[in-house]
């Protein structure tokens, strides 16, 4: 007769606790008449611990014990923020496989495989598999015992030290734009962010135009404990400008601002005043009926400053008569290096009849001396009244500046 499975499971149950119930020595006989019951082969199966292999040191320049005590003395710490030498040895989803000689690989994620990277960028793009590359730990071990290393953080700290080596040197540099807010532009110098100002910004306004283009540069600021790095494209212009400059060129400008005193002129990125004194021979009345803002000019640099990018202009130097800059300027502008040059050739005539003249009057004060008897027969009364002449240092002086 079949019994129900609750009935079966019943009969189990019943069994059990009449096991329990058993005392120890019958248990334990109950167990040993179990395993008396099998088979010879589950009972070697059972004792089975797998194949044997004979171990032997022969030919070999260490022992086996000498690998564990090697491997015992091994020092495996790793701290946050070392320095330690590796080699990628897998691209992995997310970044890179590193052996450092840790007891486990390291990982390297994409975003700390690099300190520049573009939208292009990836792992495999960014590092190569086998290259010994130095890495700075990131994190303490996981529970695996994994480390999360950086090339990036390596990268960031020696792009400082160039920008602060740069700054000291007060070098032009390029760099190119990555972005443009209200107030300026984002560059990327070496990898770091920096901010252009707009005033800072030579002939154009911040817009998405500049993204991409590479413009010249010098600091205003370098401030590594804040990461704060300003910049100057106005600056580097004006050097790189003035370095070709000098006194008497004749430059084109653009007029920016009227005042009681003259105008600003700029030229090329940087303002150049023209003194109201230096428009035009004749008087001026009026400067607004001479310039206005937005007009352009040719101008002779008359002086300028080259430590601060300052430079002062004349148009009245290129006048052919004077007062044509009130009456025509543009004949003024038309005829200014022609103008210029035989301004120039004026005063090199000048120059040298201001060095006859001086000339003239050193040699009559030594007509003068001589008369009054200074200079005596014998060489050592000369050599005396040298010495003794106030006049002998004034005349070596004038000598040499007019040679």
């Amino acid at each position: 007769m079949k019994l129900s499975p609750h009935l079966s499971l019943l009969g189990y149950l019943t069994a059990a606790n009449a096991f329990t119930a058993l005392p120890n020595g019958l248990r334990e006989s109950w167990k040993l008449n179990a395993v008396a019951q099998m088979t010879k082969f589950d009972q070697k199966k059972k004792k089975y611990k797998g194949p044997t292999v004979d171990v032997s040191d022969e030919g070999l320049d260490f022992s086996y014990d000498d690998f564990a005590k090697a491997v015992a003395e091994t020092d495996y710490s790793f701290n946050r923020n070392d320095i330690v030498p590796g080699v990628c040895v897998e691209y992995d989803k997310g970044g890179c496989i590193v052996d450092i000689g840790a007891k486990a690989s390291a990982f390297l994620p994409e975003a700390e495989a690099a300190l520049v990277q573009d939208s292009s960028s990836s792992i495999e793009t960014l590092v190569n598999l086998d290259e010994e590359l130095d890495f700075q730990i990131i994190s303490e071990e996981d529970e695996n015992g994994q480390l999360l290393v950086s090339i990036r953080r390596i990268q960031y700290r020696k792009a400082w030290d160039t920008v602060v080596a740069m700054q000291e040197e007060d070098d032009v540099f390029e760099a190119e734009v990555v972005a443009v807010n209200k107030g300026g532009a984002i560059c990327s110098v070496l990898g770091l962010r920096a901010f252009l100002p707009g005033s800072h910004i030579t002939g154009m306004m911040p817009t998405d135009d500049m993204i991409g283009t590479k413009m010249l540069l010098k600091f205003l600021e370098v401030n590594q404990e804040a990461s704060k790095l300003v910049v100057s494209n106005r600056k580097a212009m004006v050097e790189k400008q003035m370095s070709d400059l000098s006194r008497g060129d004749i430059v084109e400008g653009m007029v920016t601002a009227l005042k009681p005193y003259g105008a600003f002129v700029e030229v090329g990125g940087m303002s150049g005043l023209l003194h109201i004194s230096q428009i035009s021979y004749d008087r001026i009345e009026d400067l607004e009926k001479v310039l206005e803002p937005g007009m352009p000019i040719k101008c002779m640099i008359i002086d300028h400053d080259k430590v601060n990018g300052r430079i002062a202009l004349s148009t009245k130097t290129l006048e052919p008569e004077p007062g044509d800059m009130l009456k025509d300027p543009s004949t003024v502008f038309e005829k200014a290096e022609e103008t210029a040059q035989k301004y120039h050739e004026r005063m090199e005539a000048e120059r040298k009849a201001r060095e006859e003249a001086a000339r003239d009057i050193v040699l009559g004060l030594g007509d003068s001396l001589e008369e009054l008897g200074v200079n005596g027969d014998d060489d050592e009364s000369q050599a005396d009244s040298a010495v003794s002449d106030p006049l002998a240092d004034v005349s070596d002086s004038l000598d040499s500046l007019l040679s």
